[in-house]
């Protein structure tokens, strides 16, 4: 089930540079990304229309890309220029394009109706260009369907036992209720961890020697994009002193891949310390040694699924969120089958000009 009215991650800005042709399979489609000469980045199917090369294997030639099998040159629009050895180029000769942006350090893929494509729906992830902010880029592939984990990060309980030794350090999470609010294209969700060890990482950032309270705020939108807020500080201080305190911004992204794959773009950025840059890298190696124990339990759940698809999954309290966001993603899907189809005037699909590219 793939909601295609939303803006997808396709790429970190970094994986996309001058010269590069990227292919990338996003919701089942392979596609191309790529830069025109401007540096304004391009997303078209990777399939060439004469006979289904993949034009990441080709050559850039200006703003467009030449194929690499017979020779074809198709534009950024999609339209095939040339065609070596003869004059006329027929009009089906085309692939499809996608309206792209790029928004920070990521550049976004909208995979379904043109007309719809608003730039103003792309989650604001803030700190992935901010100069109060230092991170360091991060990208899991998962061999499994997206939604699980969806569910894993919108029920931060399995801190305490998925991630033990490493993010979380204490059963007080999976003990603390959080509050879920029900917003327009996704959850808004807060759990506070009061009185409580710090997880190892946080021990060795802050110097932590006694209890701390922690808190994990997040925005969880369509199609599958984490925004949060959290911190920890020590337990005996005010609410609202936040002098001892370790800050966070973390913001995540999945991306579809196919139905049983997924691409995982992550960072979890610092306020404090932002010149040194060990410390970044100390928080880079922590949380991708904390997301391999996710992804080692997750791909396991995967397959005893796939293995024993007749068993029922019982829901407990923690569930909420997750039984939610399922059911927003469900209703999503519901409106854009029952949505009337568009009308065709031709009877290929052609490409639509690129959205620009946006700070």
């Amino acid at each position: 089930m793939f909601v295609k009215n939303c803006w997808y991650v396709a790429a970190w800005d970094h994986e996309v540079l001058a010269d590069t042709l990227l292919p990338r399979t996003i919701l089942g489609q392979p596609v191309v990304i790529y830069r025109r000469a401007d540096g304004t980045p391009v997303v078209i199917d990777d399939r060439c229309a004469h006979r289904g090369a993949p034009l990441s294997l080709g050559r850039r030639e200006g703003d467009a890309i030449r194929c690499m099998y017979h020779g074809l040159k198709f534009g950024p629009d999609g339209r095939c220029q040339e065609v070596p050895g003869q004059d006329n180029v027929p009009a089906k000769l085309c692939v499809q394009g996608y309206p792209v942006a790029e928004r920070g350090r990521w550049i976004w893929i909208w995979m379904g109706d043109l007309q719809r494509a608003d730039p103003a729906l792309i989650p604001d992830a803030f700190s992935l260009k901010h100069p109060d902010w230092r991170y360091k880029p991060g990208y899991l592939h998962y061999d499994t369907d997206y939604l699980l984990i969806c569910d894993n990060l919108l029920d931060f309980s399995h801190l305490s036992y998925v991630h033990e030794k490493t993010l979380g350090g204490s059963p007080n999470i999976a003990q603390s209720r959080p509050e879920v609010t029900r917003m327009e294209r996704g959850l808004h969700v807060t759990r506070d961890v009061r009185g409580t060890v710090p997880a190892p990482y946080h021990a060795r950032l802050g110097g932590f020697t006694g209890q701390v309270d922690r808190r994990f705020s997040y925005d969880f939108l369509v199609p599958g994009v984490l925004l949060m807020h959290a911190h920890v500080k020590p337990s005996d201080t005010p609410d609202d002193d936040m002098s001892g305190a370790l800050r966070f911004h973390s913001c995540q992204a999945l991306t579809p891949e196919t139905a049983n794959s997924t691409h995982y773009f992550f960072m979890q950025a610092h306020a404090f310390r932002l010149d040194e840059a060990t410390i970044t890298e100390s928080i880079y190696r922590s949380l991708c040694a904390a997301f391999e124990e996710d992804r080692l339990i997750i791909e396991a759940q995967s397959r005893m699924l796939a293995a024993t698809p007749d068993g029922a999954m019982h829901p407990i309290a923690a569930d909420l969120a997750l039984v939610q966001f399922r059911r927003l993603l469900q209703e999503m899907h519901d409106a854009e089958r029952d949505a009337p189809a568009p009308p065709h005037t031709a009877p290929v699909k052609v490409n639509r000009p690129q959205l620009a590219a946006h700070p």
